[in-house]
């Protein structure tokens, strides 16, 4: 068995936490944590949640990818990529398409990227606000030119990703089996 990082990327709203969580509920697979700036919210846990760190401590870190969101820091960084190797053979992290894309450069034959679409794009807006997602928020979300570069598989990961349909979840979960099996036995 060889360790790599397993990317799950896609459209808001397409199942990508869905899919970690099964994932490391049923194989080795850890969520790899990342850092960001902004407060802890109530009973977020530091190095769980998220890596909560000060300007300064984030300057310091070896970044993969970051964003500024909303006046805050965020990023995957090498020491969280470490850190989640040490807990299991399969991290896993949730990134949009740019992030993914720039883990398929970085990482190369390390990393398995997900990317995961559904047959009807409406169907999404229903999905997340059934999750209970701020309406004005999602608005803004489905509005924006992130959510539309997500929809379709960028050409930086054709021939790269696995792209999954995730319209059934109990298709999706064997998928995903068949995935861990071939993983597992690499």
């Amino acid at each position: 068995m060889t360790p790599k990082v397993i990317v799950i990327t896609g459209a808001t709203g397409t199942g990508k936490t869905t899919v970690q969580n099964y994932l490391a509920s049923h194989y080795p697979v850890t969520r790899i944590v990342t850092h960001t700036t902004r407060p802890p919210r109530a009973g977020e846990v530091d190095g769980q949640d998220y890596y909560f760190e000060t300007d300064a401590s984030f300057k310091q870190r070896h970044f993969l990818e970051s964003v500024v969101y909303a006046g805050y820091h965020y990023g995957s960084s090498r020491e969280g990529i470490a850190d989640g190797f040490k807990r299991a053979p399969f991290p896993a992290i949730v990134l949009d398409t740019k992030g993914a894309i720039t883990y398929a450069q970085e990482l190369g034959d390390q990393v398995v990227i997900l990317f995961l679409t559904v047959s009807q794009p409406a169907e999404l807006l229903e999905r997340v606000t059934q999750r209970g997602d701020d309406t004005t928020m999602l608005k803004q979300r489905f509005a924006s030119p992130e959510y539309r570069r997500d929809l379709k598989m960028p050409l930086a990961l054709a021939g790269r990703a696995l792209q999954l349909n995730n319209d059934h979840w109990a298709q999706t979960q064997i998928q995903l089996d068949q995935l861990m099996t071939r993983l597992a036995a690499e």
